[in-house]
């Protein structure tokens, strides 16, 4: 069960990683919420979005155990770009399996961090699926984008 005492530690783990995005307000959805409301601004991130946090933070406390073995993940794009980056920063390889449907874009952005891609599957699911198999068949450790404990830490940052 994630808790604050794991929060403060992945903010200790991402200082100077990630940059401190601001927040801007929004002037529409206040209005249409009646409360003032702000976005914060992730997409000025290292990788463009949030998720560079919570990998980083996964791919750290593998590390720190000694698991350096490499990681693989599943994404359309945002996570895997930070689990390319985490994977770079800390001298691991990173295989990550991306639908056949994703933007050239985003596949170029993982491997420019030296993240190895394999496109795989029709949508999300098929790759997240091959992506297992992938990883029990090449001894590789998965980091999920959102159901794992320090991944949820370093996005709580």
């Amino acid at each position: 069960m994630l808790d604050l005492n794991q929060i403060q530690i992945a903010h200790k783990r991402l200082k100077g990683v990630v940059h401190r995005t601001p927040f801007t307000y929004a002037p529409i959805l206040s209005d249409l919420s009646g409360y003032e409301v702000y976005l914060k601004k992730e997409n000025l991130q290292r990788t463009g979005a949030f998720k560079l946090r919570g990998a980083f933070n996964k791919i750290a406390t593998l590390v720190e155990a000694g698991q350096k073995g490499g990681v693989i993940a599943a994404s359309a794009g945002n996570h895997a770009q930070g689990v390319a980056f985490a994977a770079k920063h800390f001298g691991i390889d990173a295989t990550i399996i991306m639908p056949e449907s994703t933007p050239l874009t985003k596949v170029q952005g993982v491997k420019e961090l030296n993240g190895h891609t394999i496109l795989s599957g029709a949508n999300y699911d098929e790759a997240y699926l091959y992506a297992l198999t992938y990883a029990k068949e090449h001894k590789l450790t998965f980091v999920h984008p959102f159901t794992d404990d320090d991944v949820m830490a370093g996005q709580g940052k």
